[in-house]
Protein backbone atom coordinates (compact mmCIF):
# COMPACT_ATOMS: atom_id res chain seq x y z
CA UNK A 1 0.00 0.00 0.00
CA UNK A 2 1.35 3.42 -0.97
CA UNK A 3 1.61 6.54 1.12
CA UNK A 4 -1.64 8.10 2.27
CA UNK A 5 -2.15 11.82 2.36
CA UNK A 6 -3.55 13.56 5.43
CA UNK A 7 -7.19 13.40 4.29
CA UNK A 8 -6.98 9.67 3.52
CA UNK A 9 -5.43 9.00 6.93
CA UNK A 10 -8.28 10.84 8.63
CA UNK A 11 -10.87 8.90 6.63
CA UNK A 12 -9.34 5.51 7.49
CA UNK A 13 -9.10 6.40 11.19
CA UNK A 14 -12.75 7.44 11.49
CA UNK A 15 -12.08 11.14 10.99
CA UNK A 16 -13.84 13.68 8.83
CA UNK A 17 -13.52 14.40 5.15
CA UNK A 18 -14.47 17.90 4.10
CA UNK A 19 -15.54 19.00 0.67
CA UNK A 20 -17.74 21.56 -1.01
CA UNK A 21 -21.45 20.83 -1.33
CA UNK A 22 -21.33 21.85 -5.00
CA UNK A 23 -18.71 19.17 -5.68
CA UNK A 24 -20.81 16.47 -4.02
CA UNK A 25 -23.90 17.61 -5.91
CA UNK A 26 -21.94 17.65 -9.18
CA UNK A 27 -20.68 14.13 -8.51
CA UNK A 28 -24.24 12.96 -7.84
CA UNK A 29 -25.57 14.55 -11.03
CA UNK A 30 -22.65 13.19 -13.01
CA UNK A 31 -23.62 9.60 -12.21
CA UNK A 32 -27.39 9.99 -12.44
CA UNK A 33 -28.10 11.21 -15.95
CA UNK A 34 -31.60 10.20 -17.00
CA UNK A 35 -31.72 10.38 -20.74
CA UNK A 36 -34.56 10.83 -23.18
CA UNK A 37 -33.73 9.29 -26.57
CA UNK A 38 -35.13 11.27 -29.51
CA UNK A 39 -34.47 8.71 -32.24
CA UNK A 40 -35.46 9.44 -35.82
CA UNK A 41 -33.12 7.45 -38.07
CA UNK A 42 -30.41 4.81 -38.40
CA UNK A 43 -28.31 6.18 -35.52
CA UNK A 44 -30.92 4.61 -33.29
CA UNK A 45 -29.43 1.18 -34.03
CA UNK A 46 -26.06 2.27 -32.67
CA UNK A 47 -27.78 3.79 -29.64
CA UNK A 48 -29.53 0.47 -29.01
CA UNK A 49 -26.28 -1.45 -29.33
CA UNK A 50 -24.66 0.90 -26.80
CA UNK A 51 -27.56 0.29 -24.43
CA UNK A 52 -27.20 -3.51 -24.58
CA UNK A 53 -25.29 -5.66 -22.12
CA UNK A 54 -22.04 -5.71 -24.11
CA UNK A 55 -21.45 -1.99 -23.53
CA UNK A 56 -23.75 -1.42 -20.52
CA UNK A 57 -25.06 2.08 -19.82
CA UNK A 58 -25.38 1.30 -16.12
CA UNK A 59 -21.69 1.61 -15.35
CA UNK A 60 -21.94 5.27 -16.35
CA UNK A 61 -25.00 5.91 -14.19
CA UNK A 62 -27.53 6.29 -16.99
CA UNK A 63 -29.31 2.96 -16.97
CA UNK A 64 -32.80 4.45 -16.69
CA UNK A 65 -34.16 5.48 -20.07
CA UNK A 66 -36.97 7.96 -19.57
CA UNK A 67 -39.60 8.23 -22.28
CA UNK A 68 -41.05 11.44 -20.94
CA UNK A 69 -39.12 14.71 -21.07
CA UNK A 70 -40.42 15.75 -17.65
CA UNK A 71 -38.36 13.00 -16.01
CA UNK A 72 -35.20 13.38 -18.10
CA UNK A 73 -32.25 15.72 -17.81
CA UNK A 74 -30.30 14.61 -20.89
CA UNK A 75 -31.73 14.76 -24.41
CA UNK A 76 -30.07 12.37 -26.82
CA UNK A 77 -30.93 13.35 -30.40
CA UNK A 78 -30.13 10.47 -32.76
CA UNK A 79 -30.58 10.92 -36.47
CA UNK A 80 -31.99 13.29 -39.06
CA UNK A 81 -34.20 16.16 -37.94
CA UNK A 82 -36.46 17.61 -40.59
CA UNK A 83 -38.02 21.05 -40.44
CA UNK A 84 -41.39 19.40 -39.67
CA UNK A 85 -39.85 17.66 -36.63
CA UNK A 86 -38.01 20.74 -35.39
CA UNK A 87 -40.97 22.22 -33.43
CA UNK A 88 -41.53 18.84 -31.75
CA UNK A 89 -37.86 18.66 -30.74
CA UNK A 90 -38.04 22.21 -29.36
CA UNK A 91 -41.17 21.33 -27.36
CA UNK A 92 -39.51 18.23 -25.92
CA UNK A 93 -36.49 20.31 -24.95
CA UNK A 94 -38.66 22.97 -23.31
CA UNK A 95 -40.52 20.33 -21.28
CA UNK A 96 -37.34 18.91 -19.76
CA UNK A 97 -36.37 19.71 -16.19
CA UNK A 98 -33.49 22.01 -15.30
CA UNK A 99 -30.57 21.47 -15.45
CA UNK A 100 -30.66 19.82 -18.85
CA UNK A 101 -28.04 18.70 -21.32
CA UNK A 102 -28.23 17.84 -25.03
CA UNK A 103 -26.15 15.36 -27.03
CA UNK A 104 -26.19 15.42 -30.86
CA UNK A 105 -25.65 11.79 -31.90
CA UNK A 106 -24.52 11.20 -35.48
CA UNK A 107 -23.66 13.27 -38.52
CA UNK A 108 -27.28 14.09 -39.33
CA UNK A 109 -27.99 15.55 -35.90
CA UNK A 110 -24.64 17.37 -35.84
CA UNK A 111 -24.68 18.91 -39.33
CA UNK A 112 -27.49 17.50 -41.43
CA UNK A 113 -25.27 14.69 -42.68
CA UNK A 114 -25.53 13.77 -46.34
CA UNK A 115 -28.92 15.51 -46.61
CA UNK A 116 -28.05 19.01 -47.77
CA UNK A 117 -31.54 20.00 -48.88
CA UNK A 118 -34.52 22.16 -47.98
CA UNK A 119 -36.23 19.56 -45.77
CA UNK A 120 -33.44 18.73 -43.28
CA UNK A 121 -32.21 20.95 -40.45
CA UNK A 122 -28.47 21.44 -40.90
CA UNK A 123 -27.58 20.72 -37.29
CA UNK A 124 -29.83 20.69 -34.23
CA UNK A 125 -27.86 23.55 -32.70
CA UNK A 126 -30.02 25.82 -34.87
CA UNK A 127 -33.01 24.75 -32.76
CA UNK A 128 -31.68 23.96 -29.28
CA UNK A 129 -28.30 24.40 -27.53
CA UNK A 130 -26.02 21.36 -27.77
CA UNK A 131 -23.51 20.36 -25.10
CA UNK A 132 -21.72 17.45 -26.80
CA UNK A 133 -21.43 16.51 -30.48
CA UNK A 134 -20.85 12.91 -31.58
CA UNK A 135 -19.75 12.75 -35.23
CA UNK A 136 -19.96 9.72 -37.45
CA UNK A 137 -22.36 7.98 -39.76
CA UNK A 138 -23.28 6.05 -37.72
CA UNK A 139 -21.08 6.67 -34.69
CA UNK A 140 -19.70 3.64 -32.87
CA UNK A 141 -20.83 2.89 -29.31
CA UNK A 142 -17.29 3.62 -28.11
CA UNK A 143 -17.63 7.14 -29.51
CA UNK A 144 -20.87 7.53 -27.60
CA UNK A 145 -19.22 6.54 -24.34
CA UNK A 146 -16.34 8.93 -24.97
CA UNK A 147 -18.85 11.74 -25.43
CA UNK A 148 -20.72 10.61 -22.33
CA UNK A 149 -17.53 10.85 -20.26
CA UNK A 150 -16.96 14.39 -21.62
CA UNK A 151 -20.53 15.32 -20.67
CA UNK A 152 -20.05 13.87 -17.20
CA UNK A 153 -16.94 16.02 -16.76
CA UNK A 154 -18.94 19.07 -17.83
CA UNK A 155 -21.75 18.22 -15.41
CA UNK A 156 -19.25 17.74 -12.57
CA UNK A 157 -17.64 21.15 -13.13
CA UNK A 158 -20.88 23.03 -13.76
CA UNK A 159 -21.97 25.49 -11.12
CA UNK A 160 -25.37 25.20 -9.50
CA UNK A 161 -27.94 27.96 -9.21
CA UNK A 162 -29.31 28.12 -5.67
CA UNK A 163 -32.66 29.70 -4.91
CA UNK A 164 -31.37 31.55 -1.85
CA UNK A 165 -28.25 32.85 -3.58
CA UNK A 166 -28.43 36.50 -4.62
CA UNK A 167 -28.53 36.78 -8.39
CA UNK A 168 -26.59 39.58 -10.05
Amino acid sequence: MGKLNKTEKLATNGGWITTKFNEVLGWGRKYSLWHYPFITACCGMEYMSAACAHYDFDRFGMGWTRFTPRQADMLLVCGTITHKEAPVLKTVYDQMTEPKWVVAFGACAVSGGIYDNYAVVQGIDRIIPVDVYIPGCPPRPETFFDALIKLQEKVQKEGHDWRWKKRT
